[in-house]
């Protein structure tokens, strides 16, 4: 199968978009996965689909796939590289654009300085929304949140970290850190992941506070590893800082490939709003063998 594509990036989180506006590719998860392997394929964190409108009110459906294939509900840097690339190859004339994932409709903005705005929607914390499986578990407040003591396998003898959850429309837990260049992402990043208390698996962030308004964010991102930069993650993390009474409204985060300002009232209703950049790399074509398992 020849396919053509288009590679993008927004704070350093990469990804392949492909247009199916004008019909389905019918790709398979193997290959998805061969598209995103950096040795054989185009090399991505994600796998970006354009599909046409589904609904009414709606401009377009938004469909991501993870590196290993899987379809996942939410990627805030891919929404911004996506209103970035449905404006640039003229899908669309409008600066923002209504989209709907699977984890629900989100707005993305385009603004003058060439910026994408993203209203992510509003952050969910109540276990069963994440999902978590908080049986058993006696939470510690702080703020007007709680952080969630989880034991990681192999770690018997070591304390259980503390995590604040969020659902940006994805699962998140997030633990503050002192110095995110020393935290054990690698280490403690897949077990958080795969921890059984999230049956679909969560991202893991790593959130070191400078200031009430300056952080920095690491992310081990589920069925990726670690990435430059996780959009959703940046949101459910500064969201959790406010909630626990860390963090101002408006917040200026430092990811591994670039700056994100995010923003949230911190009322319950209230969207958080994401602005960062969007860039198009390159574009190609690319054989895709039928036969991959």
């Amino acid at each position: 199968m020849h396919i053509r594509f288009t590679k993008m990036q927004g704070a350093g989180n990469d990804f392949v978009v492909l247009d199916e506006t004008q019909g389905r590719l019918g790709l398979t998860p193997a290959q998805y996965r061969f598209l995103a392997d950096r040795h054989f394929g185009v090399g991505a964190d994600q796998i970006l689909t354009v599909r046409p409108s589904p609904a009414e009110g709606i401009d377009f459906e938004y469909v991501i796939h993870n590196a290993d294939g899987g379809e996942v509900q939410q990627c805030g840097n891919g929404a911004r590289c996506f209103a970035r690339f449905v404006r640039d190859k003229g899908l669309t004339d409008k600066d923002t654009i209504r989209v709907q994932t699977r984890g629900g409709v989100i707005a993305p903005r385009l603004t003058p300085d060439g910026r994408v705005t993203v209203d992510m929607g509003r952050p969910r914390f109540e276990p069963a929304e994440v999902p978590f499986d908080a049986s058993g578990l006696a939470p510690v407040p702080q703020g007007s949140g709680q952080k969630w003591p989880l034991a990681l396998a192999g770690q018997a003898q070591a304390a259980p970290v503390l995590v604040a959850i969020a659902s940006m429309g994805n699962p998140h837990a997030v633990q503050i850190v002192d110095d995110v260049d020393t935290a054990p992402v690698l280490q403690t990043g897949p077990l958080i992941e795969s921890h059984p208390r999230f049956p679909e698996r969560v991202n893991a962030g790593f959130l070191q506070i400078v200031n009430r308004a300056h952080v920095r964010l690491r992310v081990f991102e589920r069925g990726v590893g670690e990435t430059l930069a996780c959009g959703s993650g940046a949101c459910a993390a500064v969201a959790c800082g406010i909630r626990l009474g860390l963090l101002d409204n408006e917040v200026l985060l430092d990811a591994r490939g670039g700056q994100l300002t995010i923003a949230w009232s911190g009322q319950s209703a209230d969207s958080v709003f994401m602005t960062g950049p969007a860039t198009t790399v390159f574009e190609g074509q690319i054989d895709i063998p039928q036969d991959l398992l």
